[in-house]
């Protein structure tokens, strides 16, 4: 295939009153992996609904595999695999019979169809569950079998929608080397995911979608020097320490704004101190999970501190050397105690709530 595997121009989707993509501008090399990242709502999934044929776009244009999906529908579908966020797979069957039914759909012989079957179960590592009931599976098979049934037909292009939502950690991991051992072999992935780890992890690109518009479209190192200070994160003996301390980082820290790597910006008047009612509409609060109180979260957009009282843990963008001793020795005279100091780079954590909250 020459030229991007897909590409989409300015589309618009409105339900009603509510306008859902506002203009989104998509370009995914053949071979590559892009993670779409963008809060719950922010038009993630009716992207991926477009670009599977699945919904029609209110203007603009996309194409995959290098045909139209409004015009050349059926050709994109025979050449794409989609794993919904929800199990496509049917309960009442086994995993062989599933895998089975959907290589019929696709109009397989019935000898290649069960070659076809073995060789998914096998590479998916169900082989041992294949004569089993779906119902029987745990979530993370139920997810593998899942995937597997989009890649049936061997397709060029793979659209994964929040494909480890809900999965514990180990089978996770286990997806996420399926993914790979996928674009090691050229296939083309377009990933939506809620979880900025499992994007860090994955993704040779990150687009950030917010409000219907794409905000940020690189890679994930670029974006993370787009943040550019490093991350203080103290955790304090009270709820209470962590409500003097904001007060006292906004003193400290507001004179060190803007005299770095343009990381911190000056802050408006009335907005001191930003604390976990930020409102992001993100996905459940776990580590590297987008967390609408910002639990994972990094220091405020402007340069000053996100407080955790609930988690008793205050993180600030620190400019330098002497705004990190500054810091701490503030609070040392305020008689603030500090149990645990971590000095860290910038995360995509950081990289999300500073662009959806911009966008904002």
């Amino acid at each position: 295939m020459t030229g991007p595997a897909i590409l989409a121009d300015q589309l618009t989707k409105s339900f009603g009153d509510n306008r859902v993509l506002d203009g989104i501008d998509l370009r995914v090399p053949t071979g590559s992996l892009l993670a779409l990242l963008g809060p719950n709502g922010s038009g993630k999934t009716t992207t991926v609904r477009i670009l599977t044929t699945l919904l029609g776009a209110d203007s603009g244009t996309a194409q995959v595999a290098g045909l139209d999906v409004a015009r050349q529908g059926a050709a994109v579908r025979r050449r794409i695999g989609l794993t919904a966020q929800q199990a496509t797979v049917d309960d009442l069957l086994t995993g062989r019979e599933n895998l089975e039914l959907f290589a019929g759909l696709y109009h397989l012989p019935r000898d290649q169809a069960r070659r076809r079957a073995g060789e998914l179960l096998e590479r998916f590592g169900l082989s041992g569950a294949a004569g089993r009931r779906v119902s029987g599976y745990s979530g993370g098979m139920r997810r593998r079998l899942d995937l597997a049934a989009s890649m049936v037909a061997a397709p060029q292009i793979l659209f994964l929608d929040e494909p480890t939502t809900g999965l514990d950690p180990r089978s996770r991991t286990e997806l996420w080397s399926v993914i790979r051992e996928l674009l090691a072999a050229g296939t083309t992935i377009l990933l939506t995911t809620q979880y900025l780890e499992e994007a860090d992890q994955l993704a040779d690109r990150i687009a950030v979608i917010h409000g219907g518009r794409i905000v940020a479209d690189d890679t994930p190192a670029a974006l993370k020097q787009r943040v550019g200070s490093e991350r203080l994160v103290l955790t304090l003996p009270t709820a209470a320490d962590v409500e003097r301390a904001g007060l006292v980082l906004e003193r400290t820290s507001s004179g060190f704004r803007g005299t770095s790597d343009g990381a911190a910006h000056h802050r408006a008047p009335g907005n001191a101190v930003r604390g976990t009612d930020r409102g992001l509409d993100g996905g459940p609060g776990a580590g590297g999970v987008l967390d609408g109180a910002g639990r994972d979260g990094g220091a405020s957009d402007d340069g000053g501190p996100h407080l955790d009282p609930a988690a008793r843990r205050v993180t600030l963008a620190i400019q330098g050397p002497d705004h990190l001793r500054l810091t701490l020795q503030r609070l040392h005279d305020e008689g603030i105690a500090v149990q645990t100091v971590d000095l860290r780079t910038p995360t995509l954590d950081d990289v999300f709530f500073e662009l959806t909250e911009a966008a904002a």
